[in-house]
Order: C-alpha cells, then sequence, then structure tokens
C-alpha cells in the first residue's frame, strides 16, 4: 500500500467532503465543497485550505443552507469561486471578502451536483450538471443561464470541459452514457453507452483531444477514444466499490488517479501491463474528492465523508515515472 509523502491533513469537523480543487494560481491552495450529515440533510460549507511549512491551515469558510456537491476555481480571478448545492443553485463566492455569496444561480430544479469553469482562455464559461438531467451553461457575469442542454435520461453526476477544444465539454450520468457537447450546437455531439452502470465520473487527458476516462458503479475505469467508441481503448480493475472521482495527471499522459466507496486512492498508468501503481488508503469513509496540481509535481490533494482533507505526495508520482 502507499505512502504519502509530504502528507498534510485538516479536519472540518462535522462536515463531509464532496470535492477538492487545487487552485490555478496559489501553489498549495485548495477549495473544498462538504456537507453536513452526509449530504443528506443540513448546510453546505465552502473551506479554502493552504498548506505551509506546518501543515495545512484554514484561510476561509464560508456557510450554505443546503450541501455543497462541488466547487471550481474561477480561470480569471484568483479569489473567485463557485460551488453548486443540493437546493439546486450555483453560488459565486469571493475570498477577498469575508461573507457571501456574490450572486446565486438557481435554475436547476434538483440538487446541482457538478460545476466546471472552461480553462480555454478567451471565454469565461461555467458548466452545471443536475440530478434534474440536464447541463447548463454559464456566464458568470450574466445573471441567468445561457443554454440548457438535454438528453440524459437520468442524474447527471459530472460536467468537465476540454481543456483542448473550447465550447466542447462531457458528461457522465446515471444513464450509463458519457456525452460530448459543443455549445454552439443544441444537441448532443456524440453518446457513448459508456458502462453497464452508472457512471459518476469523467475526465479528459491532458496531452490527447480525443481520450476520456469514465469511472462507474461498477468499479471500473474505462478509457474512450472519441475517433472509435465502440469499445474502450482500457479498462482498469481493481476497485471494490463505486468509483467515485477520476482525474487525469497534468505531468504524465498516460497517469490517472481515482478515488472510492472503497475508501482508497488509486493511481494507474493505463500504458502498463500492470497499471495499478498505487493503492493509497488513508480514508475511514467514503473517499469523494480528488484533485492532482498543476504547480507541484505529483502532489494530490483529496477529501472524504471521514471529515478529513489531505495533501501528499503518493510514492509513485514522488519519483520520475
Amino acid at each position: 500500500m502507499g505512502t504519502a509523502a509530504g502528507a498534510g491533513a485538516l479536519r472540518l469537523p462535522g462536515l463531509h467532503g464532496y470535492a477538492v480543487e487545487f487552485s490555478p494560481y496559489c501553489p498549495g491552495r485548495v477549495a473544498c465543497a462538504a456537507a453536513q450529515y452526509y449530504g443528506m440533510a443540513g448546510c453546505g460549507t465552502l473551506a479554502v485550505l493552504e498548506q505551509n511549512e506546518t501543515g495545512i491551515v484554514l484561510l476561509r469558510s464560508f456557510d450554505w443552507n443546503d450541501g455543497l456537491f462541488d466547487v471550481t476555481w474561477s480561470e480569471n480571478n484568483e479569489n473567485m469561486l463557485i460551488t453548486c448545492s443540493g437546493d439546486g443553485s450555483l453560488q459565486i463566492w469571493d475570498m477577498a471578502k469575508t461573507k457571501g455569496p456574490l450572486q446565486v444561480y438557481k435554475e436547476h430544479t434538483l440538487e446541482a451536483y457538478s460545476v466546471d469553469w472552461s480553462q480555454t482562455r478567451g471565454e469565461q464559461l461555467v458548466v452545471s450538471g443536475s440530478w434534474d438531467q440536464t447541463a447548463k451553461l454559464w456566464d458568470p457575469a450574466v445573471g441567468k443561464s445561457l443554454c440548457t442542454f438535454k438528453g440524459h435520461e437520468a442524474v447527471i453526476y459530472s460536467t468537465v470541459w476540454s481543456p483542448h477544444i473550447p465550447g466542447c465539454f462531457a458528461s457522465a450520468s446515471g444513464d450509463q452514457t458519457l456525452r460530448i457537447w459543443d455549445v454552439k450546437t443544441p444537441g448532443v455531439k456524440l453518446v457513448i453507452p459508456a458502462h453497464q452502470a452508472e457512471v459518476l465520473s469523467c475526465d479528459w487527458c491532458k496531452y490527447d483531444e480525443n481520450l476520456l476516462v469514465t469511472g462507474a458503479v461498477d468499479c471500473s475505469l474505462k478509457g474512450w477514444d472519441l475517433r472509435n467508441i465502440r469499445q474502450p481503448v482500457f479498462v482498469l480493475l481493481g476497485h471494490t466499490y463505486a468509483i467515485r472521482r477520476v482525474k487525469f495527471s497534468p505531468f504524465h499522459a498516460t497517469i490517472l488517479a481515482s478515488c472510492s466507496y472503497d475508501f482508497t486512492v488509486r493511481f494507474w498508468d493505463f500504458s502498463k501491463p500492470n497499471p495499478l501503481l498505487e493503492t493509497v488508503e488513508h480514508h475511514t469513509e467514503f473517499t469523494c474528492g480528488l484533485d492532482l496540481s498543476l504547480h507541484n509535481r505529483g502532489q494530490v490533494v483529496d477529501c472524504a465523508w471521514d471529515e478529513l482533507v489531505k495533501i501528499y505526495t503518493p510514492s509513485c508520482l514522488a519519483v520520475a515515472v
């Protein structure tokens, strides 16, 4: 099992972590979206943390009147973040202010479960996904959604922008599909029957515009080449419960990480005959949030329902792979 180098941990008492994301601006700064009572009832909190020489410190926290399920940093303002919540709304927060939110967008009719800010320069677009089976496109400067994308036949769990193609995003759903959308066209571009189970997460490869990965309730990760979707280009097995989130490495073209309801985080190299590089077991509850740092090579953050946020470098990423 894996050992974590340079590890730090912070407990958020009474809060169960759903999502974490490294700041694109400040190395070691992390946002965590969390909920009371496992997201079933109660309030939510956006916690902004930072790792320093002594450990992880809490810089700011903002409360919302429903559980927070995802968080994304602005790509043009180092202090701005967006969260989404159980009441179907999106909240815009400014870390420079002590209170918030600055704005609330309430259009989804059920839980808003996913939110992502586009990384493409020149456009400030946010996509959200909801249990109401729709994805919505937002410009944070505009008070209402720009477009609603319909087609999924069940809950949308994950919405992620392509890092390569402007205006293109992917969505993963309880209808067992991965779908590709273009904001310039109202209908779905591509429907991939990815698993014979609910698909909880997806991510784009940072090095290949045609490659995505999905993680599902069937405990498998599958790689998909958009030029030929008849069968996956890789299948990764090892998790023993549903895979909650999956992330490609920003530094290695063939490495990715996944976290699961089996309490573990696993690191994979899908180019190797034995792809499982490492299993990190340092949580005692469902592990829901996961991100890899763009600034510090090999650094990982995760969060779980055990109230802990952890920043660490797994041994498999501490050496050149």
